[in-house]
């Protein structure tokens, strides 16, 4: 990648879903072992990156009640930048569309976001196996959003495959209440022995392999997971509405033929505090065309 002359980048930064989520087994260690689709959405955060010439990460319109060592953006760039011994220093907007405790992997996907666009900035020509590695340290999510493509993940979320999707579209509702995931996967009546699939298997089959083994757990110690699923159920009949990731978002694949000016009229009557969007599958990362390897 030639270098840039360009000081600021803006970019778009997209959530993703689960399209299942099955647990096969745990380690040693105490880690689970997972395998999922990831599928990324146009539902996305935007990252605004500008060069400062004093050596500092500068963090313009801080999210409230977050503090620096928590911002997920913050510690991407100041990651990237002990690793690459750049003195060039960065100030950072983010202005928040996704959903913060939703389970959508915004922060995680704010993060690689930023560790890609400084990549660029900062022309260091790092490869996607070296951010990767440094994104690894922020979250088990950042790895993915820095591959850039929808993915099979297996292991504890770091192995990580492209796969070919449709395009669809999705109804996504978040209930505006978090599920801490220690929560989850520490529940005792937790399904820890799906049988595993492989990627052939779930392109043959998709819609025998829409199960979330977290889901069950969820609704027990959420309802709101339970109320949204429900919603989705009436408002897109002979759906098949579930959650992503452990939650507590929900979402169903939208039939074609579905009415999409009645399901936007109906979501504009949400219960309070809920969000819910109609919102396209990606292909790859926005952001994907400015890592040097590709």
């Amino acid at each position: 990648m030639s270098k840039l002359l360009e000081t600021n980048l803006e970019l778009r930064s997209p959530a993703k879903l689960n399209l299942f989520l099955h647990i096969v087994g745990r380690r040693t260690d105490g880690y689970h072992l997972l395998q999922s689709v990831f599928q990324m959405i146009d539902w996305c955060d935007t990252v605004s990156l500008k060069l400062i010439p004093e050596d500092e990460v500068r963090r313009i319109n801080p999210i409230p009640g977050i503090l620096p060592e928590q911002d997920l953006v913050v510690r991407a760039a100041k990651l990237l930048k002990e690793f690459s011994k750049i003195q060039t220093g960065v100030e950072i907007g983010l202005k928040k569309e996704i959903p913060m405790g939703a389970g959508l992997g915004g922060g995680s996907s704010d993060a690689a976001t930023t560790l890609i666009g400084l990549n660029a900035l900062w022309d260091l020509k790092l490869d996607t196996q070296t951010l990767s590695m440094l994104g690894l340290k922020l979250g088990a999510d950042v790895p993915f959003f820095i591959f850039g493509k929808n993915a099979f993940v297996e292991g504890i979320g770091e192995q990580i495959q492209e796969i070919p999707l449709e395009t669809q579209e999705f109804l996504v509702i978040f209930p505006n209440q978090g599920i801490p995931t220690i929560s989850i996967f520490q529940d005792p009546e937790l399904t820890r022995d799906h049988a595993p699939i492989t990627i052939d298997g779930f392109l043959a089959s998709p819609q025998l392999n829409q199960s979330n083994d977290c889901q069950a757990v969820a609704v027990r110690i959420c309802p709101e997971v339970k109320q949204a699923l429900d919603w989705i159920s009436l408002a897109a009949p002979g759906s098949a509405p579930r959650m992503s990731g452990s939650g507590s978002s929900v979402f169903t694949v939208l039939d074609p033929k579905t009415d999409r000016a009645k399901l936007q009229n109906l979501l504009q009557n949400l219960p309070k505090g809920w969000v819910g969007r109609i919102v396209g599958g990606l292909n790859k990362n926005p952001a994907y065309n400015l890592i040097s390897s590709e």
